[in-house]
């Protein structure tokens, strides 16, 4: 669902709202029905006058009745009489027999006492005989309900401001918690602890907080991967500096102490470049894992461009032999240019510098349903599988990890610094695409793929058994940037 924590906290509300009016309204009702009846002393207080009466008007007479209600009366300030049930029916009328049953001139002492009418009920109090009654209008000290401003205080204010309290610490606890769990995250990865992670726990929560916690360790571990490459480019490039800065140290020496003073500015205007070049890579290589820019602004056609790196490599190494099999065309849109271009030069480059001469290099395109696919296989000696994931960090040096493999390789004309596939892996990743390298062997002669990447026609039986094997490093590549990104 899409707003989990909007309707979850709905639906708390709600419920929580019904519940608390139906209390409120139960406890209403129940609190006023059970202080709508006189206290048990009152009532048997007016029971024992009834029977005080009933003695005094048969054992004293009238005149002693009379005193005695007045008596009552100042005692109680209140209205008291003796009266009888005698009904005399006129016009030849008869009186309904059960009239009589339910006949009363007053109130019992155990009836509800109606709390907001003003006048006191009469209360009647029957003699023995049943056909005198003792009335007397319920004394205002005897009135129930005297708490009831309170009552009603305490349930419709003090009641739903407690509950309402409740519910607003539930709810409170149910939204902090997780914030609370991801400020202190935040916290202690602001302070340089930057391996700390969300609580897995929230995953089980599954709303926008769960969503927030995922988004903010994703942001951790791209801010934390950041740093880590920074902190470890930082110390490679510090590193590569200090060869070409004790040359320059050097070569400023043999300048001051007039020794071969040519040689030595050739030397100092070499470094200088190497220096520059380093310095440039690094930069570039840095904003792109800094900015992860989407470079799509260009259209073109890809053939063409892998012509002219071709072109050039072919003259810059005349003792490779560098074959291309590529289709006619192969048009690609909203992409870039200048990065794919440095990229596959780079990578055509790294496979001419560490192929043997009079060997192959071979640079294949073939058109897939998602894009195409480009790989260029050299004829050196591969790169140990252990070091395949390795080749395209900054700073690695593959001519390290291929002489680990025992095999002699010419890289006289080697001055890269291990940027060059770190930056294309960059750069074909910002334009959408992906590249691995692996090792392979086939028969060189035998075999050979066509254009489309996949199939194998049989080329010469005399060579059936001249084996073949190098690194291979294969890019795919989108027709368009935009949709990949």
């Amino acid at each position: 669902m899409k707003y989990t924590l909007f309707w979850r906290m709905c639906t708390v509300i709600g419920v929580g709202t019904v519940l608390l009016f139906w209390a409120i309204d139960w406890l209403t009702n129940h609190t006023e029905s059970s202080m709508s009846f006189i206290a048990q002393e009152h009532q048997q207080q007016l029971l024992d006058y009834g029977k005080e009466a009933d003695e005094i008007w048969k054992n004293e007479g009238e005149e002693a009745l009379s005193a005695w209600l007045k008596m009552l009366q100042e005692k109680e300030q209140t209205w008291v009489g003796v009266v009888s049930s005698d009904i005399t029916p006129l016009a030849d009328s008869t009186i309904y027999k059960p009239f009589f049953d339910r006949f009363q001139y007053g109130r019992s002492v155990e009836w509800k006492i109606h709390l907001y009418f003003q006048q006191n009920p009469v209360m009647e109090l029957p003699f023995a005989d049943a056909s005198t009654h003792l009335l007397i209008e319920l004394p205002q000290r005897m009135r129930p309900g005297a708490m009831l401003l309170y009552a009603n205080a305490l349930l419709q204010i003090a009641l739903p401001l407690i509950l309402l309290c409740i519910l607003s610490l539930v709810l409170y606890r149910h939204v902090m918690s997780p914030l609370r769990k991801l400020e202190n995250v935040t916290k202690s990865f602001s302070a340089g602890h930057y391996d700390v992670r969300t609580n897995a726990s929230l995953l089980e929560r599954n709303d926008e907080l769960t969503r927030l916690a995922v988004t903010f360790d994703k942001m951790a571990d791209r801010t934390s991967k950041l740093i880590y490459n920074q902190r470890q480019l930082l110390a490679d490039l510090s590193h590569e500096l200090r060869t070409p800065l004790t040359r320059i140290d050097m070569a400023v020496d043999f300048v001051e102490q007039q020794i071969n003073p040519q040689q030595a500015l050739a030397r100092l205007r070499y470094e200088a470049s190497t220096m520059r070049n380093l310095v440039e890579d690094t930069l570039t290589l840095a904003w792109l894992n800094t900015e992860s820019p989407q470079l799509n602004t260009d259209d073109f056609d890809l053939v063409e461009l892998i012509q002219v790196i071709c072109e050039d490599a072919r003259f810059e190494y005349p003792d490779k032999n560098l074959v291309s099999t590529l289709p006619e065309k192969a048009p690609l849109t909203q992409s870039s240019q200048i990065a794919l271009g440095q990229a596959i030069e780079n990578i055509i480059r790294n496979a001419l510098r560490y192929t043997p001469e009079k060997s192959e290099v071979e640079v294949l395109l073939a058109i897939t349903e998602q894009g195409y696919r480009l790989c260029v296989k050299d004829n050196g000696p591969g790169v140990p599988e252990h070091m395949l994931g390795d080749i395209f960090k900054p700073f690695f040096r593959v001519d390290k990890a291929r002489a680990s493999i025992g095999e002699r390789i010419d890289t006289s004309q080697s001055t890269g610094f291990g940027l060059g596939l770190a930056l294309a892996h960059r750069q074909i990743e910002a334009v959408g695409g992906s590249i691995k390298a692996q090792n392979y062997t086939h028969d060189a002669q035998s075999y050979k793929e066509d254009a489309s990447g996949y199939n194998n026609t049989p080329q010469s039986h005399n060579d059936k058994n001249t084996q073949r094997s190098g690194l291979k490093i294969q890019i795919e590549l989108p027709r368009s940037s935009a949709t990949a990104l």
